[in-house]
C-alpha cells in the first residue's frame, strides 16, 4: 500500500464518524420534513466545529483521492 492509500483510510474513518455524530434528525420524519420542529437552528459549538471539521475532512478526501490517481 502506498502512503496515499493509508491516508485515504485514515481520512474516511474519522470523515464517517463525524458525518454520524451530526444527527439533526432522527429517523426517516426528517427526509420528509417532520420532526425537525419546522425552524432551523444555528450551530454552535462543538456542533459548528464538527460541521466544518466534516468539510475540511470531505475536501482533504477528494484532494488525496485526486493525488492518488494522478500519481
Amino acid at each position: 500500500m502506498t502512503t496515499f492509500s493509508i491516508i485515504q483510510i485514515v481520512i474516511s474513518v474519522v470523515l464517517i464518524g463525524l458525518i454520524i455524530l451530526q444527527e439533526r434528525s432522527s429517523g426517516l420524519s426528517g427526509v420528509f420534513g417532520g420532526g425537525g420542529g419546522g425552524y432551523y437552528q444555528t450551530r454552535r459549538g462543538l456542533e459548528k466545529i464538527v460541521f466544518w471539521a466534516t468539510i475540511f475532512f470531505a475536501i482533504a478526501f477528494a484532494a488525496i483521492a485526486l493525488a492518488n490517481l494522478v500519481l
